[in-house]
């Protein structure tokens, strides 16, 4: 009854069988390691910014480019204040409010751009403090560009002059006329009325869409290996129909096993 295991079809299927379905779990296996490589990065980027706010700042020089390592560390930088802009659109602790972003010209000849607090409502420059005067030396943590969609980061253009979306080299170097470093900080301390911005997770370390991506894909591919295990039990059990209908005489002879039938059981010609 069952040496139609042995015709070429079911050679095939089940050659296809044996590829397909060490393919689909090693797939599944690897985007949940992606996931969990994830979650790790995430509470190591939150132990991070736990020691880091302890550490001592040093110069905002040494720990450029921003990478995983580098964000959240505390940095120190000398300048003076330039423009100040404004992004709105951010929520603080369950409020809607906008950042005070104040560029801070360095003896480098580079601005680095400077969150200096944030406040509650709609973006308007009349609420937002104007920067100190004279040569300054701030401390904050450092932080990588936005990016569009990363913490609420929008990406919206049309915005009214003195305001920008991003926190980028790539957003602000149409709004100011000097080079810019590409990575931004917020100070460990605001001036009232503002409230001073947390720090923000290290790049590709949280918990973010990508991630939850990974871990659709894995019940995805999980899914699709049993699928195909449904499918060959199914059709297996049809040609174990088929060969005991055709011992009986039930079947009459020439007639196509399933297997090659379609769903309307058209016969092979």
């Amino acid at each position: 009854m069952y040496r139609f295991l042995l015709t070429p079809r079911w050679w095939g299927i089940n050659l296809f069988v044996l590829l397909t379905i060490p393919f689909c779990l090693f797939m599944g296996s690897w985007q949940l390691s992606r996931f969990e490589s994830r979650v790790d990065g995430h509470r190591e980027a939150k132990a991070q910014a736990a020691s880091a706010r302890t550490e001592a700042a040093r110069p905002l020089a040494e720990l450029l480019p921003v990478d995983q390592e580098t964000s959240g560390r505390q940095v120190t930088a000398r300048g003076r204040y330039g423009d100040q802009l404004l992004v709105p659109g951010r929520e603080l602790d369950g409020r809607d409010g906008f950042y005070v972003l104040t560029l801070l010209r360095t003896d480098a000849g580079k601005a680095l751009p400077v969150v200096r607090g944030w406040l509650p409502g709609a973006a308007d420059a009349a609420k937002a403090p104007a920067a100190p005067s004279g040569e300054v030396t701030v401390t904050g943590a450092l932080q990588a560009s936005e990016q569009p969609g990363d913490n609420g980061v929008s990406a919206r253009g049309g915005l009214p002059a003195g305001q920008t979306a991003a926190i980028s080299a790539a957003s602000l170097v149409n709004l100011v006329p000097y080079d810019l470093y590409d990575a931004w900080i917020t100070l460990d301390r605001a001036d009232a009325p503002m409230t001073t911005v947390p720090v923000g997770a290290a790049p590709n370390s949280g918990l973010d869409l990508k991630a939850f991506q990974n871990l659709g894909y894995t019940g995805e591919w999980f899914v699709f290996a049993g699928f195909v295990v449904f499918m060959w039990f199914r059709l297996l059990r049809r040609e174990v129909e088929f060969a005991r209908d055709a011992a009986l005489g039930i079947v009459a002879e020439g007639v196509a096993a399933p297997a090659v039938q379609d769903e309307a059981s058209t016969p092979v010609r």
